[in-house]
């Protein structure tokens, strides 16, 4: 069995990968937990004081305890000082207790519960998102963790092609080293070549999918999305921008718009214009209304909003609406 600590709090505004962290620990926790078992919490339904109580109660199981609470960064400083921290000085033994905290400018995990954390001597890692000027350092250095040479134009041309997202750009640099092996040198041309450009090509056949009325090749879609590390929120995000653009298209060639009229203020370039004119002729206005609504508040799914993960929400919601 791994050796595990009392606590850890993963925290930061890289929600993918805070997500994919929570994933492998609880994975791990029921793997090595024996018949102690694992507890998980969602910060939209337990509050610092149930986690307390929980922590608390006695329980006649055996083996290694594990508690994994998600959604602390909606917790509020004075919560986890009066309810939460004595709880957490007094844990029992064989108990590991992991919070997880999926940040933004606004919400951020409590800084009490960062001192009850270190307390304990447990780890703390933040996962944060990188400036836009700290990438192509930080993959030049991650190329060469892989034994290949990424130069600088080769990284600024990746992440024009993948995205910002690290965990992204890290899988793509996987792939270019096991293509040209130990030693390459990586620029423009090979990144061109052999980088797939296909996250935002899937968002808009994920789109495709929905306005049809396509259950299985949405689900398939959006499953291989998740498969290259996408965050769901930021899926909801971007689908429900392209589900308004096709649904505003329809709405003015349904009020007698001529097709450059209802397609004045769409962003893109020719082809993706043409593509939303395509998708809104044959489109219900108001099944497009209702799937956008259905998917924006899958953004609020993500934070916390859903005693679901937002995995399972969103597909729920995909198999509804593109039913």
């Amino acid at each position: 069995m791994p050796e595990f600590q009392s606590a850890y709090l993963i925290h930061g505004e890289d929600h993918g990968r805070v997500w994919e962290r929570r994933g492998k620990l609880a994975a791990l926790a029921e793997a090595g937990g024996g018949a102690g078992g694992t507890e998980q919490f969602d910060a939209a339904i337990s509050d610092p004081a149930a986690v307390a109580a929980a922590l608390s109660a006695m329980t006649f199981a055996i083996g290694w305890r594990f508690l994994i609470v998600a959604g602390c960064e909606r917790w509020r400083e004075a919560d986890v000082k009066a309810d939460l921290a004595a709880a957490l000085a007094a844990m029992p033994e064989q108990t590991t207790i992991a919070f997880f905290a999926c940040e933004d400018g606004r919400q951020q995990a409590p800084e009490a519960l960062h001192k009850a954390v270190k307390a304990l001597g447990g780890t703390i890692a933040n996962e944060g998102v990188l400036k836009a000027k700290e990438l192509p350092p930080w993959a030049i250095a991650q190329a060469k963790g892989l034994s290949i040479t990424l130069d600088g134009a080769g990284a600024q041309a990746l992440i024009a092609q993948v995205g910002d997202r690290q965990q992204r750009i890290l899988r793509e640099l996987e792939k270019l080293a096991l293509e040209y092996g130990p030693g390459a040198t990586i620029g423009v041309e090979e990144v061109s070549e052999s980088a797939a450009n296909s996250s935002e090509l899937l968002v808009w056949g994920l789109v495709d999918a929905i306005v049809a009325r396509d259950q299985r090749t949405a689900l398939v879609t959006y499953l291989r999305l998740r498969d290259q590390n996408e965050d769901p929120g930021r899926l909801a995000v971007q689908i429900v921008r392209r589900l308004r653009d096709v649904t505003a298209i329809a709405q003015r060639l349904e009020a007698g718009a001529s097709e450059s009229q209802a397609a004045a203020g769409i962003a893109g370039g020719s082809w993706a214009v043409k593509k939303r004119l395509a998708e809104a002729r044959g489109a219900d206005p108001q099944l497009l209304r209702e799937a956008t609504e259905a998917l924006a508040a899958l953004e609020l799914a993500s934070r916390g909003g859903s005693a679901l993960d937002p995995d399972t929400e969103t597909l729920r919601v995909i198999e509804r609406i593109a039913a």
